[in-house]
Order: C-alpha cells, then structure tokens, then sequence
C-alpha cells in the first residue's frame, strides 16, 4: 500500500462580474490576486481558477496570465485549474505555457483538464462537439510527453508534431502534475487509463468506484492519488444575515449552468444527478466546530485529499469572503492538518 496524500485546501476563482457589481473587471481582478496573495500568507495550499467562453459577465476565459500573476506574487500556494477546457487548446503550446509557469512559481504549477459540454463555446471555436474526447486524450498525452524535457514528435486524429522538444524543462520532475474531471464512467476510466489525478462531480458509484476500479487494474493504489473536489465553506455565528447574499450569487450561477446542460444535447445531467445520491458540492454554513466537523465527514466519506472553496461569489468584492477566510484559518485549517 502506498502512502495516503496529505490534505490541501484553498480556493477557486472565476472572476464572475455580473450587472450591478461594485467593480469593473479590473478592479475585481486586482482585489482577487490581492486576496489571494493573503491567502498564501495565511497558509492556505491552493488556488484553482475556472475555464469558460463568452459569457456576458466574463466568466474568466484564460487563466494561464492569472496563474503568472499569482505566481509572481506568492511563494508557497499552489496553482491549477479546475478545469482547463481541452477541445480549445493548442496542446503543446500549453505545455509551454506550463512549463515556463512551472519556472516562474518554482515548481508550484498543476493543471485540471476536461472536455466541456457548453454546445455555445464550440460553436464559437468552430469545433466539432464530437472531436472533444480525441482533443482531449491526445492533448493529455502531448502535456505528459512535452513535460519530459524529451525530444518527441506525434501523429493523431488532431494534432501533429514533427521532432519538437520544450524547454525549459518544467521545474517539477514529469512536469505539472496533471488531473481530469470525470462526470461519469467513461471519464472516470479515462483518467485512471491516463494516469491522472481525479476531479470527479456527480454520483461515487458512477465516478469515484469506478476510477479507483481502473486505477487498481493498471496496477496502481488509487489511494496514492489525489481526489479534488470545490466545496464551499462559510465560516460565520450569523448564518440569517450572511447567508441569503450567497444564496442568491449561487441560484444566479444555477441558473446559467442550468441552460447550459439543458442546451449540451446529451445525458450530462444525468451524469450529474444518476446513481446514488451526488457528491454533495453545496456549501458548508456555520461556526468553526460546524464546518470542522462536516468537512471531516466529506473527507473521509469520499476520500477527498483536495478541497476548495469559492473565493468570490458574483457581485461580491472579494474582501466580503475575508473574515470566512481568516476565521477558517485560524481554527478550522490547523485541526483539519492535524488529522489528515
């Protein structure tokens, strides 16, 4: 049996700036990188930023220059995406982009990949929806070849590349650790196949039994690897007067991830919502004890060894999530390392 990973926490942006919010996009994203470079300060081990195309309140499309500049302004959090959209990558480009990241932060870079579903984002590229499985394996394959420092060429469906080797040469040995997000089966089994870490939504019975079945038939303790997962936490003794505010940034978020999946044209819901009840994604209201105990109790439910919570819910200045923040790290982050 290999050694269990030790847990890490942090939180995961989207840069939403939707109609009556007190910022402009620049100011959003300079309040957020200010938060997050306290947030390294405080201890926390993670940022993850999300990945999504023409949305009105500028759902943030490129997280690569996020990352840069997160890295030049922290030393010990980590930096991934939860989840790059793969269909719409250039891969080896990615692994360049990566690697010099991997430079700058010190050996600090990971990235989340998936294969996306939002029928408008590949209609905007001009990319076939059905291409999105072969777009995404073959770009995996490309980052774990181009992070080798190794000369390499390749030949797919896709993509094709004559005698290429990047450099520099990611900081991390293999490069920036890599995961997928599986809603189902077929990902789950696909990341298992492809040797990554899990970013699984939807039932366990449909994706985390399944990857850790796959991962074990390829002769690996899925135990070894990491499971990452947002699930939002509020730490607060007035749940009436700091609830409702995110409440309401949450129904607004369901709302346009609701038209997306009606939109996708094939059974995402159902992946989501199928089999046993869902891994619970829902937020965790309550003072320091409350939230201690519940996260512990989805820890060890669904072996999460990464969770995140949202840094700035839409509308909000990041500031507002602060006291949350703070109050987490001071009594609720120690005793969670303690026991994990």
């Amino acid at each position: 049996m290999g050694t269990r990973p030790h847990l890490r926490v942090g939180a995961c942006y989207d840069f939403r700036n939707p109609p009556g919010s007190p910022l402009s996009w620049p100011q959003l994203y300079g309040a957020v990188l200010d938060q997050i470079a306290w947030l390294d300060e405080l201890g926390y081990d993670l940022v993850w930023f999300t990945e999504h195309h023409f949305v009105d309140d500028g759902y943030l499309p490129s997280w690569i220059p996020v990352a840069g500049a997160v890295a030049g302004r922290t030393t010990n959090i980590r930096i991934s995406s939860d989840i790059t959209l793969m269909p719409f990558q250039e891969p080896l480009r990615l692994a360049e982009d990566l690697a010099v990241l991997d430079n700058i932060s010190h050996g600090r870079m990971e990235i989340g990949v998936g294969m996306g579903y939002a029928l408008h984002e590949f209609h905007g590229f001009n990319i076939p929806r059905p291409q999105r499985v072969s777009r995404t394996e073959e770009g995996v394959e490309i980052l774990q070849r181009a992070f080798t420092g190794e000369r390499f060429s390749f030949e797919g469906k896709r993509f094709t590349y004559n005698d290429v080797r990047v450099t520099p040469t990611p900081v991390q040995e293999g490069g920036p650790p890599i995961w997928m997000a599986a809603m189902g089966r077929p990902g789950a089994e696909r990341a298992a196949r492809l040797g990554l870490h899990l970013l699984p939504q939807g039932a366990p019975d449909q994706v985390l039994e399944p990857w850790r079945e796959a991962t074990r038939s390829f002769g690996v303790d899925p135990s070894t690897r990491r499971v990452g997962i947002i699930r939002p936490w509020l730490v607060t003794d007035d749940r009436d007067r700091d609830w409702p505010p995110i409440r309401a940034a949450e129904r607004y978020k369901a709302g346009i991830y609701a038209d997306w999946l009606t939109n996708s044209g094939d059974n995402v819901s159902l992946q989501l919502t199928g089999g046993s009840d869902p891994i619970p994604q829902t937020w965790v209201v309550g003072d320091e004890d409350k939230v201690f105990n519940d996260m512990c109790e989805f820890i060890e439910t669904h072996g999460i060894t990464d969770v995140v919570t949202w840094g700035c819910p839409p509308g909000f200045h990041p500031e507002q999530m602060n006291e949350s923040f703070e109050r987490f790290a001071r009594e609720v982050l120690p005793r969670l390392r303690e026991r994990y």
